[in-house]
Parts: structure tokens; C-alpha cells; sequence
């Protein structure tokens, strides 16, 4: 399985997803309101695909769409932290994918449903291996990255332009849930979204994370 072939350093407990944390994305989509608290959905851990396993086209939705994101992943537990302690609590960090049917969720918003079937979907969170975290030579508020397919730049994002920063992130969740080690946090992704189709590669990168790749079947 994709999952278990994946070198977790903490066992994985939940995935917490964050939309529209960039303002770019937000406008690419329609949107008009920057949203005055994050908007959080969840996604199953056993979504996770490990870099270079073979991703396969939903049997369902004719859109699929890459969203590259930072993901952290919490290292320590903790409740009601304040934004000058979160950053403690990330023990490792990587890129990852939220793959989206856009043509499903389109449909669901309009009908005032949930996201799932299209955010939550069988791999639906292609996951880069992940990198211990260091504050001295990560910089959290200004960490470039980026998606490609088949070699040409499709995303080009920057923590610096995230509406809730990570310090944020974490401090708003952690009044919400008690984060726990484990928990895996994407942190939303930039303009750029595009389409998928069976055959191409998929590529994010970043120069203080590193390079991590699937192939749509």
C-alpha cells in the first residue's frame, strides 16, 4: 500500500486541509470575500500516497485538479498555543498535493453540501517525504515552492503570501482541537490550479524541502 511504504516519523493521526489561505487561488476560483477565519476539512490518513507511487484517475468527476501545499507536522501536543510557541510544535515539514475534483465540487457547493467526495477521495493526498524542521534554516514565513507537470511550471507560491501564516495555523486550530503528534497540516495552496490527465507527471518542489514526483495512470 502507498501508505504504509511512506517513513512517517511520527505515526499519522489526522490530516487538517486548509482552503483559500491564498488571496491569488481564491480570485482564480470566483471567489470575492478573503475568509476572516480558516476554512478547515479533513482528509483520511490513508489518503496518503508516498512520492513515486503511481496515482490512478478517480473512477468518479472528469476534473481533477493539483493543489501543491507546505505540509507540517506536529511534533509535540498542544492546546490554546499562543502564535509565539506554535512554530515549536512542527517537528518536520514537506510538501504535498489535495487533489481536487473541481467539477464535483463545484456541484456539491452549489447544492450546499460537504466537500468530501471531492476532496477525500482515494489518494487524494500524494505526500512528500518529510524533512525535520529547523526555524534556523526554514523560514516558515518565507518558504518558496512550486508544481509542475510534465516540466512545465503550473504553480509558483510563497508562505509569504498566505492570508493565515503558519504561526497562525496553528494557534487558530490548536483552540479548536488539541493538536496531538501526528497531526499533518496543509497549509493551502496558491494560484495555478489546473487540469490532470492520465499519463502525466506531477512534480512540487521546493529548494528548502526538496523535489518530490506521481504519475497519473
Amino acid at each position: 500500500m502507498s501508505f504504509s511504504s511512506h517513513n512517517f516519523p511520527h505515526t499519522p493521526n489526522r490530516i487538517f486541509c486548509i482552503g483559500k489561505n491564498y488571496e491569488e487561488h481564491i480570485k482564480e476560483l470566483g471567489g470575492k470575500q478573503t475568509p476572516e477565519e480558516p476554512v478547515v476539512f479533513m482528509k483520511p490518513i490513508c489518503n496518503i500516497v508516498a512520492p513515486d507511487e503511481t496515482l490512478h484517475y478517480p473512477p468518479y468527476g472528469n476534473d481533477l485538479h493539483h493543489e501543491v501545499e507546505v505540509v507540517l507536522l506536529i511534533g509535540k501536543e498542544g492546546k490554546n498555543i499562543s502564535q509565539v510557541d506554535a512554530l515549536s510544535h512542527i517537528s518536520d515539514i514537506t510538501l504535498g498535493l489535495d487533489l481536487t475534483l473541481r467539477d464535483v465540487q463545484k456541484s456539491l457547493k452549489k447544492s450546499g453540501l460537504p466537500w468530501e467526495r471531492s476532496k477525500s477521495f482515494e489518494q487524494s493526498a500524494p505526500l512528500g517525504f518529510f524533512k525535520k524542521y529547523n526555524s534556523n534554516k526554514i523560514d516558515l514565513t518565507n518558504l518558496p515552492f512550486s508544481c509542475s507537470v510534465n516540466s512545465e511550471l503550473r504553480q509558483k507560491g510563497n508562505t509569504a503570501e498566505m492570508i493565515f501564516p503558519a504561526a497562525n495555523l496553528i494557534q487558530i486550530l490548536s483552540c479548536w482541537w488539541t493538536l496531538k503528534p501526528g497531526d499533518i497540516i496543509f497549509t493551502g495552496t496558491p494560484a495555478g490550479v489546473a487540469a490532470l490527465h492520465p499519463g502525466d507527471k506531477i512534480e512540487v518542489e521546493s529548494p528548502m524541502v526538496g523535489a518530490f514526483s506521481w504519475r497519473l495512470a
